[in-house]
This record gives C-alpha cells, structure tokens and sequence, in this order.
C-alpha cells in the first residue's frame, strides 16, 4: 500500500516561481540595497558595529582586519570573508568613499585597480565620522533583532546622525533591480536637511539650492545640470562626468594634456591602456608620449602631443573615445519600510527626518527614565538624611537587611528601590558636603527632566535638536567641495531666454492669463474709448491687470484663502487681443479655486524681505498682517494664505514695511483709515481681524496703503471717477464704520474699485467687454470727498467697468 501521508503534490512551476521570489526578497533586503535611514547594506552595518563592540574607536590603536572580518563572519554575517573584507576596504578607500567610515592602515588598494594586501598584513579602525553612526546606540535609540543563529542581537539600522545615504551614495545590484547613488558634500547634504527642518513643505527646486550635485572622492568635474536635476526630482538620471584635464605648452611650440582627475570608479590604469589602444589603432591622432606620473602627492597623466597638433581637438576625442569622460547613472532606489523604492531628493530627506525624529525621541525616553530613576533614588537619600538618627537606629536594630528594609518602607514610605538605596549608602555620605552634592544632582536633574519632557511634548523642540545636533556634525566635518559642475555646451537657464522688460498681465474672470510688453497701450485724454485689450467669451471679462517686469515673481491669491506662485516669464506671452492661457495650466488650482488678488515682487523686492508684511483684506472687511518670509517657499501645488469664513472673499493683498497707513473703501462708498499698528501680526493660516464695520449689502472693494500717493482716486461702475486729498481722511480706529467717500447715484452706479495716486501715476481700465483705455491721473478732476467725479471712460449699455491698475510713468517710459 502507498504510503503518501508526507509527501505532497507541488507544481514544480508554482514552487519554482515560490522560491525564486523568496531568494530575490532576500538578496534585495539583505544583502544588496541600502536602506534609507542610514545608508547601509547589513554587511557594512554589521562591520560597524562588531567594531564598535570590540572597541576598535578612533582613539584606539589599529587592529588586524583579520580579527574585525573574524569576528563580523562567526556573530553576524555567515557569508563569505573576502565579501565582508573587500566591504570594510571600499569603507577605507578615499578614492571609493566620501565620507571615510574605516581609518585603514597598510595597503588598501589603489585607483589602478590592485588589490588590497591580505587582511592579515593589514590593519582597520573605526572613522571619527563612522562613530556618529553609531552615536547613541546604547540608548535604545534603534531596535535591535536576532542574528541568524538567534544567540545574539544586532541593530536593524544605525542612529546614523547625519543623511549617510547621500553623503556616501551606494551602489548594488540586487535581483530584478540595482541601485546607484552618487556620494554628495557633507556640508551641502546637512544644510539641505537644515533646510527641510524649517520649510518642510518645501519642493525639491528648493533643495537644489543647497544640494549642487554629486560630490565624488576621486573629484573631477560634471558637465551639465539636467541629469542632475532629473535625478533629485524623479530618482533616476544621468550625469556626465569628465576628468580634469589641463593644456601645458612644452619648449619649441609643442603642447601636453596633463590628466589631474578622473570620472568616479574609473580604473586609472585601464584608462592609460585604453588611450593606448587608441593611438595604437589611429583613433586618436597627435599623440607622442603617453606616461603616468602619479605619485602620492597626486594624480598625473601627461599626454604629449606632436608639433601643429589642436591639442583643444585631441582633448576632445579623448572625451569621446575613452572613460575620461563617462556616465554615471544616478537610481535613487533603496529600502524603505522593508519595500525597494526609488526616491527623490525630498523624499530622501523626509524618510531620514523621520528616523532621526524616532532616534532622538527613543533617546529622549531613554535618558528621561535613567533621571527619573536617579531622582527617585536621590529623594528617598534626601529623606534619610534629614531623619539619619531614626534611620541608623532601625537599621541597628534590625537583626537582617531584609528586615530593616522592610521597616524603612513602612516607617517612612519608601519604595523598595529607595530603602535598598540607602542600606547601600556608604557612611560618607553622611558628611556635610556629601549632602550638598545630594541636593545639587538632584536640582540638576529635575532641570534636566523638565528639559526632557519638554522635548517630547514639542514637536518643534525635537526638531530644533535634531537641527542643532546635525549643525555640530556639519561644524566639525564637512569640507570643501570637490567635483566641479559646469554648464553643457547649450544649456542654459530659462531666466536668460527674457530680457528684464516692463509688462502688463490680465487675468480674466475665467481663468485666462497672458502677458504683453506695456507699451502695448498708447497713452489717451480722459473720455476716450480705449483700444481691446483681449478678445473674450461674452460671460468672460479682465478682472486683474498687473503692472510688473518680466524677473518678477507672481504671487496668487485665490478665493479660497491659498497662495500660488509663478515667474512673470512663465505667464506665456500673447497678442493684444487674445484670451490668453487657462490659468489652471499654469498652477494646480483645486476645483472650484479661481484667483481672487494677485501681487508682484519684483527682484529688488525680493532681495530685501526682512521686517515686511503682507496686508490682506476680504469682502468682509477683514483685515490681516502676516510676516512676508512666512511666504518664501510657496510651490505650484500653493499653500493656506488666510483662512477664510463662509461666503468671505480675498480682496486686497499689499507689502508693508509694518507702519503703514491703510485704506478701506466699499461698493457703497464708506471709507476708513487706520494705521496697521492696529493689526497684529498673525501666522499664515490665521483668520484676521476685523477692519471695518459694513452696513447690509455691502462690501469691501478695495484695500490701499497711504503713503503710495498724495490723492485717493475712486473709479464706478459707470466710469466715472474723481481724486481726493488724502488729508481728507482723517485716521480713525480700527472696525469703525468709516466715513462717506463718493456721492454715488444711478448715473454714476456704485464704486468698482479705488487706489492711492500721485500726479505722475496712470491708470488703466478695463470694461466687461475687455476694452481697455490709459489715463493720466494729472488728467483726472480733484474733488472733496462727498461729491461725483466726471466721466472717465465711455461705455455702451450693460457695459460696466470691471477692473482698474494704477501704473507709473517712470516706471512704463
């Protein structure tokens, strides 16, 4: 009879497929990718941190790198030694790591591809950067697992102190995918994260202004910035790496290519023999002598070349045909949460600030429990202290330990903890000056536990000591950068493709933007009827007419209370009677989001943004005053400007210097002044305060400040306007109702919009059927303050005036 109770049918290709998916798992978390946190395959983690145990520290003397791979292979890594041996040289090898985690002495390899001597000639220590690694391992600050054997614990990953997966990048190839990270400059790599800790709803762009790209140990020079800036954004590029070559002149006209730097992981001794080859078979012309001088002062490669040779052209081949010029794929791929995946520069970034969050908060458990600890202890040797005579005498008259321990606990209410704490207490501590010391830890500690706690209960604290810690590493180890980047012949930064010009942009009530040279519009008497601006759908007309250069920066403001940013020479350039771009493909605007205001910065604005304001002000009468730097780092995707009520709507937004005058003025022609002292500063996603006191059915229709103009110009619906003299609006207090500015009637309809002028100002107008006309406001009548103004711009029936923006002419001409 068969016997089949242990035996199972399998498909051999269901098993097949089982088993492959487990090895390749297992190679691709185990062996060959870096995980995020601290940038370490576990071979390399493991070399770390058996020479962390066997205390094989900076201040130590070398050890044979026999013992480390001895002991690294029998406790945590049963794999081949020449495996974990040539992983611990590559950790001390200047031209292959950055940042030196192994202080290696002996012969360790070389750029021409030698081999290492035999780890029993030679002798490895811990780095001082390798021991930020590991700093603060012992305080429970990662988790720890079985080695394979189950008799011994090791880390899962390193505290690693400061982002050592871009610093030292990695390379490997796991099964189905590999992995390719160049090395980066220290310095560049912890400003960056400084940067993200402060501005965490930063975009890559941002972090490109710190990170300038791969920084490789072997240094030479990157020529071109799109493969770099691809690879932080995306994950995955490609840079051209050239080595630094320089033309020397020889006696009797002749010249020579001296070779001082080559591309990363390029074998020096392979490149001699490659350009050799090359001359050999003609590929190259030109060529005399091929010799490597290189000694250990430096690298040098020196080609000379015959007489009447182009050495520019010779160079030029040597790029083409050999690994002088080669590419390094940047594959931004490691482990994150157990799972490949492949990152951008933000992302990396935010994994490694999530784990430092976790390190430092696990630490901060740590050492808050060892305090509390040390302070119960400290307030049951206190206590005894000020009763020492009662406490000597039970324990005199107690015939054991336990017993007298079990009597102090029920005399004087101490935990178990305490009263072996003080059977324990030498009798030296019964000085005088011992008990001062008692209380001084004491007081230390609770400082200390109050200062602990605080940082638990902040998340901004923990930052700010993630930040503070990472600063000393940048102070105490970063260097200067060594890779060079150059511009490829042809690239170029979009900016350069503008001249800086003054231009008008429009924005309609549907969403259509453009810009235009300003002098699109000649200047007219008052009364004209204006020229088309744009042609637009019958239910579209301008509602925004921006006055501004072509390097400006554009801030909008929605009616949803959110912020968007673009160049002014993004906005795409159109005919004057165009409708323009869809704004929606310019920014990533919600459903339902349309721009409300919009504000101009123009460079020499940007460059001086310390101690400004934002002003802002709703339909309402809200009024708001937001630090200017709390809107630097605004991104396509935007961010909260001010958070708005039901049915409020963005009105008015300008730049202040914090002791301004501002001006209110509503549909039904109330106007108030206040000075913005009357407003405090709030954060970006506040609400605001009340600015004036509306009446029903009215609203806000303009904000301005006061010092930009002598005169208050008033501009209907109608078109009709008028200016008035600022002294005639005398300041009031905040939230008032305001006092009449315009004598408002059918003929004239009710106010559109209103703006501070002087003499040499004009104004541009536009109605609902998008004609446009330019005035000068030395054109406009001056009148007092409870009067109509005269007919500024003509219009056909149901045809209303719709938007106004106030121009200089110093500024146009």
């Amino acid at each position: 009879m068969e016997n089949t109770g242990n035996i199972r049918k399998i498909e051999i290709s269901e098993e097949m497929k089982k088993s492959y998916i487990d090895y390749s798992m297992s190679v691709i978390v185990g062996r060959a990718l870096p995980d995020v946190r601290d940038g370490l395959k576990p071979v390399h983690r493991r070399i770390l941190y058996s020479m962390m145990e066997q205390g094989i520290t900076p201040d130590k003397p070398y050890r044979k790198s026999a013992r480390i791979v001895g002991d690294v292979l029998g406790k945590y890594h049963p794999h081949g030694d020449s495996s974990v041996y040539m992983a611990m040289v590559k950790m001390a090898q200047e031209f292959s790591t950055r940042g030196l985690l192994v202080d290696g002495q002996g012969n360790f390899g070389t750029v021409d591809g030698d081999s290492p001597a035999a780890m029993r000639y030679t002798e490895a220590r811990m780095s001082k950067l390798a021991l930020e690694l590991l700093r603060d391992i012992d305080k429970d600050t990662v988790s720890f697992g079985p080695n394979f054997d189950e008799s011994l614990q090791e880390p899962l990953v390193l505290p690693s102190r400061y982002p050592n997966l871009l610093v030292n990048g990695s390379n490997g190839i796991a099964v189905g995918m590999a992995t390719s990270i160049p090395p980066h400059n220290l310095g560049e790599v912890i400003d960056a994260t400084v940067h993200y800790i402060d501005n965490q709803d930063c975009e890559v762009e941002e972090l490109l202004k710190f990170v300038q790209g791969p920084d490789f140990p072997t240094a030479a020079t990157i020529v071109g910035k799109d493969g770099i800036v691809d690879a932080y954004k995306t994950g995955r590029g490609k840079v051209k790496v050239r080595g630094r070559a320089e033309i020397e002149e020889l006696p009797k006209g002749r010249q020579q290519i001296v070779v001082t730097e080559i591309p990363y992981q390029v074998n020096k001794a392979r490149l001699v023999e490659r350009i050799a080859d090359l001359v050999r078979d003609k590929k190259i012309e030109g060529i005399s002598d091929l010799r490597d001088e290189s000694n250990r002062k430096g690298m040098r490669i020196v080609i000379e070349l015959k007489r009447d040779t182009n050495a520019n052209i010779v160079l030029n081949n040597l790029y083409k045909h050999s690994q002088l010029e080669d590419t390094f794929s940047i594959i931004m791929l490691s482990i994150v949460d157990g799972t490949p995946k492949v990152l951008n520069l933000k992302e990396m970034l935010y994994y490694y600030l999530e784990h430092q969050k976790d390190v430092v908060t696990r630490r901060t458990k740590f050492e808050l429990a060892k305090a509390q600890a040390r302070a119960h202890i400290l307030e049951g040797l206190k206590i005894a202290l000020d009763n020492i005579d009662r406490v000597i005498s039970i324990i005199r008259g107690s015939s054991t330990g336990q017993i007298a321990k079990e009597r102090l606990i029920e005399e004087f209410d101490f935990t178990e903890i305490q009263a072996q704490a003080i059977l324990d207490m030498r009798l030296q501590r019964l000085t005088g000056l011992e008990r001062d010391k008692i209380e001084n830890e004491l007081k230390e500690l609770m400082d200390k536990i109050e200062y602990l706690e605080s940082i638990l209960a902040s998340e901004a604290k923990l930052l700010s000591v993630i930040k503070d810690e990472i600063l000393v590493i940048r102070n105490k180890f970063a260097d200067e950068r060594r890779t060079e980047i150059i511009p490829a012949e042809g690239e170029f930064d979009i900016k350069d493709l503008y001249e800086e010009e003054e231009i008008a942009i429009t924005l309609t009530h549907l969403g259509y933007i453009k810009r235009l040279p300003a002098d699109t519009y000649k200047l007219q008497k008052r009364g004209g009827r204006g020229i088309t601006a744009l042609t637009t759908r019958e239910e579209d007309f301008v509602t925004e007419l921006i006055s501004t250069t072509t390097y400006s920066k554009i801030l909008f403001f929605t009616n949803r209370g959110r912020v968007y940013r673009l160049n002014a020479y993004e906005i795409p350039e159109g005919k004057r009677t165009s409708k323009g771009t869809a704004i929606v493909n310019l920014l990533q605007l919600n459903p339902g989001e349309k721009i409300a205001r919009t504000i101009a910065f123009t460079p020499d604005q940007s460059a001086d943004m310390e101690s400004k304001y934002l002003i802002m002000a709703t339909k309402n009468g809200i009024i708001k005053k937001t630090p200017i730097n709390e809107y630097q780092n605004i991104n396509k995707s935007g961010l909260i400007a001010i958070k708005l009520k039901d049915r409020d709507e963005l009105i008015g937004v300008k730049m202040t210097d914090g002791n301004q005058d501002i001006m209110l003025v509503t549909e039904n022609a109330m106007s108030i002044r206040f000075n913005e002292n009357d407003v405090r500063p709030m954060g970006r996603t506040a609400t605001g305060v009340k600015g004036i006191t509306l009446s029903k059915e009215d609203r806000v229709v303009s904000m301005d400040l006061e010092n930009e103009g002598s005169d208050l110009l008033v501009i209907t619906k109608n078109g009709y306007g008028k200016r008035t003299d600022t002294e005639e609006y005398r300041v009031q207090i905040r939230a008032g109702k305001g006092i009449k500015t315009y004598n408002t009637n059918a003929k004239t309809g009710k106010i559109i919009g209103a703006t501070i002028v002087n003499n040499d100002d004009e104004i541009m107008m536009i109605n609902s059927d998008g004609v446009l006309i330019r005035i000068r406001v030395n054109d406009i009548s001056i009148y007092g303050r409870v009067t109509s103004g005269v007919k500024l711009m003509r219009n056909d029936e149901e045809v209303e005036v719709v938007s106004i923006a106030k121009l200089k002419t110093d500024e146009i001409e």
